[in-house]
């Protein structure tokens, strides 16, 4: 069947589907581009269509017997609509800047599933000496939003969002300061959840208004990571898989680890593609 044949009522059949066509896939790469740049709805449904209008006149000057409904021309039409939304989207991420929330904007909006206040982390306010206990406990958490969609960590910041300092944990240190603070938190990570782990953790710092006036707090960003990432104590401990559920970090018992890990991060070659480019959607969304 010759285009010159199609009834009029297919071809405005055909505008319809391209229309839906092209709001799905402006819908989609917004999604995926949420957090890192911004699609215009509107821009993004016109380039879409006029992809696909490209498209349909791409194959039907290099087939002029091809059918509106055939493989080709669709399958040409989809691809120009995608490599357009494609192209257009990569303009916006190019020149947009993404916007991350200021550490006192994200403790203003409190704790949630992927936000966590730590008061310190190597004091016992209880105590006022070093324990390592709190020093897992950051391990733990970090390792829980590894493990999960991602999250942030602060610390420095009682539960309910008041700002405390890093004083108390700066004392431990040769050096009390932010520099010194942070070389040894990504030492401690690095041995406690590996290379590979710690190199998907960002620490920066900001000051917050305290009761005492500003207090010097520490921000942890955790990206979703593409592997199970493993929690040693020690050279000697087991391996310890902790997931973020909710508001808490939970540690998975061996059979919960398995079920959790089988599901999560499947063993073949597309599976594996589709969880790091997972882990990178989840990422950009929680910024």
């Amino acid at each position: 069947m010759s285009t010159e044949t199609v009834p009029v009522w297919a071809v405005g059949l055909y505008l319809v589907v391209a229309l839906v066509v092209a709001w799905g896939l402006s819908v989609v790469a917004r999604w995926l581009l949420r957090g890192r740049a911004r699609l215009s709805p509107s821009a993004s449904i016109i380039i879409c269509m006029l992809g696909m209008a490209i498209g349909l006149m791409i194959t039907g000057w290099l087939g002029p017997s091809l059918s509106l409904w055939g493989v080709v021309p669709i399958a040409v039409a989809l691809l120009l609509s995608v490599a357009g939304i494609a192209g257009y989207a990569a303009i916006a991420a190019h020149f947009q800047k993404p916007q991350q929330q200021t550490l006192a904007e994200l403790v203003a909006s409190g704790e949630s599933a992927r936000v966590e206040f730590k008061s310190t982390a190597r004091i016992n306010l209880h105590t006022g000496q070093k324990d390592e206990r709190m020093e897992q406990v950051i391990a733990k958490t970090a390792c829980g939003f590894l493990n999960a969609d991602g999250g942030t960590l602060v610390i420095g910041v009682d539960d309910t969002g008041s700002a405390l300092g890093l004083a108390p944990d700066f004392a431990t240190l040769k050096a009390p300061d932010a520099d010194r603070f942070e070389l040894w938190l990504t030492d401690m990570l690095t041995n406690t959840l590996g290379q590979n782990a710690s190199a998907l953790i960002g620490v920066d710092f900001a000051q917050l208004p305290g009761e005492d006036g500003d207090q010097l707090a520490c921000r942890v960003v955790c990206q979703p990571s593409p592997r199970p990432v493993y929690l040693r104590a020690n050279k000697a401990a087991a391996p310890e898989l902790w997931v973020r559920n909710g508001n808490s970090t939970r540690r998975l018992s061996v059979d919960e680890a398995t079920e959790y890990v089988m599901h999560r991060w499947p063993l073949n070659l597309g599976s594996s593609i589709a969880a790091q480019f997972k882990a990178a959607v989840r990422f950009s969304e929680q910024r």
